[in-house]
């Protein structure tokens, strides 16, 4: 049965003394009336012990412990101050509104703490009459506490690199779908509109963004002549053939004249589409400088349209990174899904997804196949682009290797890699990169001012004392650092990629006779280990030759 409860405020923490409780009859009617009368409450509890918070700052390092069920030191006190240890007299049962707190509080204090029902409806109580029983507030004080936490806190969960706001990407790609619709309406009107004064030049011009162009820069199609044929053509591409195409059609055309002010609407109206084209290509080119900045693993794999896609119809990329392989699959395809469950057909295979060029280039019988491998590493690329602190497109660029090798696979049979390698070697990669910047740095001349105090250096045990005087000056030699140009570190590094490949490519081979020829593997380990045994005898010959010499 309770006996205390914990109640945490914004204005400090309070432990009331539980006086009458009812277990049996707490859900009934008459009890939870109590509960909302302050004066029959008030005999059901009564305040032992309230410790304000000092500051503002101390509120919100309290706020954010609760929140992640720390037990704060202020606390701790407070409990071991006023609860002493339960005890078959006297015992203890803390009612506590989080079970993660409760289980904490448990393991540090010892003290027994609950979460049932019943204390929740207590606490609920003292939440709802909060500013009467805690003495020496008054009624707008707690409300006041409550506003300022509730700021401070939310500021402060709001930590995020201004560089990588996935939000601007989620606006980017719906106003980028929603200019590709405009353009293209608006572009119908446009020849429409102008096909009656200049009909034939639809079939020339056959691109909206340059039709709009021509159509501004010609306006009455009597006037153009071969004046004009130079900007034509720079507004063509440079196609001297088509500008000097459409002053023939225009000699000829069978449009009707329109008057000034319906070419001057039409001329509005181009300056109008063209003007969105424009903007339509700088979206585009914003919008994948943000991809590569937010999500670089994703876009180097699906793309910067297709993965801004998959963030905004997930919410965030922190939501994309948190689905599932499956569900990312499907993303884009909820409709067809929920019908094919209802109607108990077949589940769609893809759905935002569909748009990537693997999947077109994928055969009839593979695209399910591509579909869920492509899912697979869209939720690799996502989760390293959401929880790497510095993103890189290189994961991107290994796992579409990986997934052009499983297209490969479909149509030739070729055994892909695997997927630890490709991650293996992209970090292989990642740590020689952080080795040349580093050794750019050693070199930088402002580092080389300060010189180091030389080190002692300590010297190496001898095994045997009939060591000869050549030994120990090869050993001097050897023990002193050599200091190395820039050259020479770039071929020392050189020769180490080439032994790394040369062993790579042995334990490749040995692989390859274990899996298919495992007799004459073992014969080539013989080998090797005879080769080995053979190069230790022949150096402790001539070590045994030197000491009697």
């Amino acid at each position: 049965m309770v006996t205390h409860v914990l109640f945490e405020s914004a204005s400090g923490y309070a432990i009331f003394e539980a006086k009458l409780t009812e277990d049996i009859g707490s859900k009934s009617k008459a009890v939870q009336d109590s509960i909302k009368d302050l004066a029959k409450f008030g005999k059901m509890v009564s305040l032992m012990s309230f410790s304000p918070f000092k500051n503002a700052a101390q509120a919100l390092e309290n706020a954010n412990d609760i929140s992640e069920g720390i037990v704060n030191e202020c606390l701790k006190n407070l409990l071991e101050l006023n609860l002493s240890k339960p005890s078959k007299k006297s015992p203890v049962l803390l009612a506590v509104s989080d079970s993660a707190l409760a289980a904490n509080i448990k393991g540090e204090t010892g003290i027994a703490c609950d979460g049932s029902e019943v204390a929740q409806e207590l606490i609920r109580g003292i939440r709802l009459h909060a500013s009467k029983l805690l003495k020496g507030l008054q009624n707008d004080d707690l409300r006041k506490a409550q506003l300022g936490l509730g700021h401070s806190y939310s500021r402060a969960k709001l930590k995020f690199n201004v560089n990588r706001i996935d939000n601007m990407i989620i606006q980017a790609i719906a106003l980028l779908d929603q200019l590709d619709k405009d353009v293209n309406l608006f572009a119908m009107r446009m020849r429409e509109w102008y096909g009656y004064h200049f009909p034939e030049l639809v079939r020339l011009v056959p691109d909206n963004h340059q039709y709009a162009r021509v159509a501004q820069f010609i306006g009455d199609k009597d006037t153009l002549d071969e004046e004009k044929l130079p900007d034509l053509a720079a507004i063509l591409e440079d196609d001297s053939t088509l500008a000097q195409n459409i002053l023939d059609a225009a000699r000829g055309s069978m449009g009707s004249s329109l008057s000034e002010i319906d070419l001057l609407n039409i001329n509005a109206f181009a300056v109008r589409v063209v003007s969105i084209s424009d903007y339509r290509k700088s979206l585009i080119s914003y919008l994948t400088e943000k991809m590569n900045l937010v999500a670089p693993s994703l876009t180097a794999l699906l793309g910067e349209r297709i993965g801004a896609r998959l963030i905004s119809h997930a919410g965030s990329l922190t939501n994309l990174s948190k689905y599932p392989a499956s569900t990312v699959q499907i993303l884009g395809a909820e409709k067809a899904l929920f019908r094919a469950l209802k109607t108990k057909g077949n589940t769609p295979k893809y759905g935002l997804l569909y748009h990537s060029s693997f999947i077109g280039r994928a055969g009839p019988k593979h695209k399910g196949r591509i579909s869920r491998f492509l899912a697979n590493k869209c939720s690799i690329a996502s989760r390293i682009d959401c929880y790497s602190d510095n993103p890189t497109p290189k994961f991107g660029e290994a796992l579409r290797a990986q997934v052009e090798e499983r297209l490969n696979f479909f149509e030739t049979g070729a055994p892909p890699s695997k997927n630890a390698d490709a991650i293996r070697k992209v970090l292989q990669d990642l740590a020689m990169d952080d080795e040349d910047d580093e050794d750019v740095d050693m070199d930088d001349p402002a580092l080389t001012t300060l010189v180091p105090s030389p080190k002692k250096e300590k010297k190496k045990k001898r095994k045997s004392e009939d060591m000869d005087v050549d030994d120990e000056e090869e050993e001097k030699v050897s023990s002193k650092k050599i200091k190395l140009s820039k050259e020479e570190k770039k071929a020392l590094k050189k020769a180490k990629k080439e032994q790394a490949k040369s062993e790579a490519a042995t334990e490749d081979v040995r692989l390859a006779l274990s899996h298919f020829f495992p007799d004459t593997l073992t014969m080539f380990e013989q080998g090797e280990s005879s080769k080995k045994k053979k190069e230790k005898k022949e150096k402790k010959e001539e070590k045994e030759k030197k000491v009697k010499a």
